[in-house]
């Protein structure tokens, strides 16, 4: 097994751990340590060694959580995959907030609809700040991020 393929696969490993369906993991690891910038279904197929299929529902999901990007070849027929240029993880992670918004309002609503002295609505209290506490440390942590990163370079 080659390096390339070793990484892949200890990466997609950890990815898979932490709760990234398993062939999406390798495909979103794959995207990570390959050295092109874009890849078409057929290629990562071939790169992972599996089928078509296997690929399509890894991407699909790759890109409805935000890890992966589609776009359209510019000839028109089919689709090509990429990270997001540049800032992979803090991209990322910033378009995770919008997803904490939505946690926090959904909670405020089911709050609203229980008694206040009821268990249930503690506990949806509880999880409410939780994603509201976690919302706004994200928010600070991606410019403490691109801080850093910027003295990086």
């Amino acid at each position: 097994m080659d390096g390339l393929a070793q990484a892949v696969e200890r990466l997609g490993q950890v990815l898979e751990d932490s709760g990234i369906p398993r062939m999406a993991a390798r495909v979103f690891a794959y995207i990570l340590a390959e050295d092109r910038d874009r890849y078409t279904a057929a290629e990562l197929a071939e790169g992972l060694s599996v089928s078509p299929a296997a690929i399509s529902g890894a991407v699909r999901y790759l890109t409805q959580t935000r890890l992966v990007v589609r776009e359209r070849r510019p000839s028109g027929r089919g689709d090509l995959y990429r990270i997001v240029d540049g800032d992979v993880w803090g991209t990322i992670t910033r378009a995770r907030i919008p997803i904490l918004d939505h946690y926090v309002a959904s909670l405020d609503e089911a709050v609203a609809l229980l008694d206040s002295d009821s268990r249930g609505r503690a506990r949806l209290v509880e999880t409410r700040d939780f994603f509201a506490f976690t919302r706004r440390e994200m928010a600070d942590l991606t410019e403490r991020w691109e801080e850093y990163r910027a003295r990086q370079r």
